[in-house]
């Protein structure tokens, strides 16, 4: 078994599936983790937003954003948002699962779609909402040697992981944190079946009761 194959198999044993589509009105987002095999490693592809957006701007973030009422579901919702943002076609993604919703600092339900892509896969972004694309090795969200946290943050349960990254090819440094650090931790985690150098705020081999415990406490609340 290669190791397409041997992720792909460890992260379906986390799709949660339709589990929570019948969630009370919620506004929902998705975003597509797309993972891909580079020299026999893992890889994830990221994007900087453009400073132009009245959201998020100038962040790193996956490929990723609202649902729209056309979207049949989550998957829908994630590969029509890679498209639009990077060039990425629906029929490039080869989609493994879907992941435990949580719920972002705006207050919507954002579920993470992990899918598998092309190493030759050659992004187009659109510059209305993505400056750069680039590419991350699925391990350096396991390492504490980039890796930076602080505790009590406003809004967040657990710390707030923050990375730096810099790419190799470009020279350019990236900052990675907030609810993008939390799922690149999480699908690093799973898919490497590695625990992480630093302290995560949940149980890495188990995270979904943590994740499960933190969305009914904020739905008790609405």
């Amino acid at each position: 078994m290669d190791i397409k194959e041997e992720t792909t198999a460890i992260l379906k044993r986390f799709d949660i599936g339709n589990k929570f589509s019948n969630l009370p009105v919620l506004p929902k987002a998705s975003v597509l983790i797309p993972l891909f095999v580079k020299n026999g490693e893992l890889y994830t592809l990221m994007t900087l937003r453009s400073k132009e957006l009245r959201t998020s701007a100038g962040e790193v973030c996956f490929p990723g954003g609202k649902r729209d009422p056309s979207d049949r579901d989550d998957v829908d919702t994630a590969l029509r948002e890679a498209e639009e943002e990077i060039g990425l076609t629906p029929d490039a993604v080869q989609v493994v699962c879907r992941l435990f919703p949580i719920i972002n600092k705006s207050g919507l339900l954002v579920t993470p779609v992990v899918g598998f892509i092309e190493e030759s896969f050659c992004p187009c972004p659109n510059p209305a909402e993505v400056s750069t694309v680039f590419t991350v090795p699925l391990d350096f969200f396991t390492s504490k040697k980039d890796h930076f946290a602080a505790h009590g943050a406003a809004g967040m349960v657990g710390p707030l992981h923050s990375f730096y990254f810099v790419d190799p090819d470009s020279g350019s440094q990236y900052h990675i944190w907030g609810l993008t650090a939390v799922l690149a931790i999480l699908v690093a985690a799973l898919a490497l079946r590695k625990k992480p150098e630093f302290d995560v705020g949940f149980d890495s081999e188990d995270p979904f009761s943590f994740f499960q415990q933190i969305l009914h406490r904020r739905l008790s609340k609405l």
